[in-house]
């Protein structure tokens, strides 16, 4: 009988030492999948970051097209009438013995057409003169060029994230702390580029 008490302690102990080691496995699963989780919310907050970026470039790049063709167009129309009174101006000059009231009729003419370059030139009223064109069209530019330094922030984001949950994964699988920490860590690098990607701190050398 003097034996058995060693040995149940021993088994006692055993018994203890398994339960807190399933104990300590269970809070290091339901942690895991804490984190899991939390990495699967920023992934979709990255993609729909990404989403946003591709539409913004893409609808910028459209829109900064239409706007330099509409531009294109006033100063074909520009062009025109500049030609139209300089033709008008050159024939005042060869035919001074041109009529009064003649002269004034082309006179009018003239002035109808520098009235309508300057028109064509700026516009505010209106905001469709060259001017106000080609700063629409520049603002479109610069939206596109920001949207297109955001997109690859986004696109590595996603990457990452995605291998970081799969390691998660695998870590409660294998019970793995060593797997959970490389995927928190690439969570984490991710986590900064979700956030680059809105705010664009800083220019990412391999975009």
């Amino acid at each position: 009988m003097a034996l058995e008490a060693p040995e149940a302690a021993d088994a006692a102990e055993a018994i203890k030492e398994a339960s807190e080691e399933r104990a300590s496995s269970e809070r290091f699963r339901r942690r895991a999948a804490v984190a899991i989780g939390v990495l699967a919310m920023l992934l979709a907050i990255s993609g729909l970051g990404g989403g946003n970026a591709t539409k913004e470039m893409i609808n910028s790049n459209i829109l900064a097209s239409d706007t330099w063709a509409f531009y294109q167009a006033k100063n074909i129309r520009q062009t025109s009438n500049q030609l139209a009174a300089n033709e008008l101006s050159a024939l005042l000059l060869s035919q001074p013995d041109m009529p009064p009231a003649s002269r004034d009729q082309v006179q009018r003419r003239i002035d109808s057409y520098q009235a309508t370059i300057a028109r064509y030139e700026s516009d505010p009223s209106t905001g469709e003169g060259k001017v106000e064109l080609q700063n629409r069209a520049q603002a479109f530019e610069q939206r596109r060029d920001r949207a297109a330094r955001q997109d690859p922030n986004f696109d590595f984001a996603q990457a990452l994230f995605q291998i970081s949950i799969v390691l998660g994964s695998v870590s409660i699988v294998a019970t793995s702390r060593r797997l959970l920490v490389l995927g928190l860590a690439l969570g984490a690098v991710a986590t900064v580029l979700t956030l680059n990607g809105f705010l664009l701190v800083f220019e990412l050398p391999f975009a």
